[in-house]
């Protein structure tokens, strides 16, 4: 969808207006993809504007530059402080925050280390991620034939630009036969994640979920769901998942923190192979309730009732 423009962007410890802010066509990430990056969202609560896990999103984009050998030149309460202010200078009760960390201009080629380190904040209104009926109905996914980095090629662990080539190649893929999105296996050919979410699985009341070495990056949303779900004295399972698991599994979910729901912040999915075979199965998801103060979202896990009857499967924005 469209990105609905707002007054101000923060650039380098300064607002700037929406159409002036710009970079050189030269910037070491425009040819490089050398950039770290957050998806968090800010929420409209009964007791106001409530940013979701503001902490550990900074946390993990500090994370990302670290292990490309970059420095930020902020502190991550200064970047925390930003983000706040720039929701305020635009006036936004609810909104999409991308702070972004990225090599700007000075040199063009392959070592970075010359460039200088660029740091920018928006924030702007977006709706749900995967189509405004993704909670309700479900969505089709498929089996990517793309298949996520193998060890000792690109670190998962950080949320950089030029990893989201291969997501751009899954959700392409996914699109161009049909789907709404794909999920991608691992160099191990055991499931990884969908093109930006991590997936849960539900068999015999245990929670499933990929573990690190299945080349995943580490959500925080992903952290949020296996919290809440130990809170639940639920049985939660880190491991590899056959594919063939997401055709028997009594529920899948994918944690979304980049839609805007209502009822829940995970979407139920309809398994397809690589042709269409479709799968069903009764609800076994679970709704995120979102509380929160004026800081951070909080979030209880509750059964969730009601809507149309769920297929088995779902994933979760990281």
């Amino acid at each position: 969808m469209p990105v609905e423009k707002v007054e101000k962007i923060w650039m380098n410890g300064e607002f700037v207006d929406w159409d002036k802010a710009n970079i050189h066509v030269l910037s070491h990430v425009i040819h490089y993809g050398s950039s770290w990056f957050e998806g968090i969202r800010c929420y409209n609560t009964k007791k106001g504007s409530a940013i979701f896990r503001l902490n550990a999103h900074v946390r993990r984009l500090f994370d990302s530059a670290k292990i490309y050998r970059t420095i930020v030149p902020y502190t991550q309460k200064q970047i925390n402080e930003a983000i706040i202010a720039t929701i305020k200078a635009n006036r936004l009760k609810a909104c999409y925050v991308r702070p972004i960390v990225y090599r700007g201009y000075g040199v063009v080629g392959v070592n970075p280390l010359h460039c200088p380190i660029d740091v920018a904040i928006a924030v702007w209104s977006w709706g749900a991620y995967l189509g405004a009926d993704a909670i309700e109905k479900g969505i089709d996914v498929c089996t990517s034939s793309w298949r996520r980095s193998a060890p000792g090629t690109l670190p998962t662990f950080a949320k950089a630009g030029g990893n989201y080539l291969n997501s751009q190649l899954i959700k392409m893929e996914a699109l161009a036969n049909g789907y709404t999105e794909g999920i991608a296996l691992d160099h191990t050919v055991n499931v990884s994640e969908g093109s930006g979410e991590n997936i849960f699985v539900v068999r015999d009341n245990i929670l499933f979920t990929t573990s690190f070495a299945a080349a995943i990056l580490p959500g925080v949303t992903r952290a949020t769901i296996i919290a809440l779900a130990e809170k639940m004295k639920m049985k939660i399972v880190e491991t590899q998942i056959p594919r063939e698991m997401l055709y028997i599994a009594a529920g899948l979910r994918l944690p979304l923190v980049m839609a805007v729901i209502n009822r829940a912040l995970s979407a139920p999915i309809n398994i397809h192979g690589d042709q269409s075979d479709t799968m069903g199965a009764r609800d076994a998801g679970y709704a995120l309730n979102r509380r929160g103060d004026s800081r951070e979202a909080q979030l209880e896990l509750r059964p969730f009732h009601g809507g149309q009857a769920r297929r088995p499967h779902a994933l979760v924005a990281h």
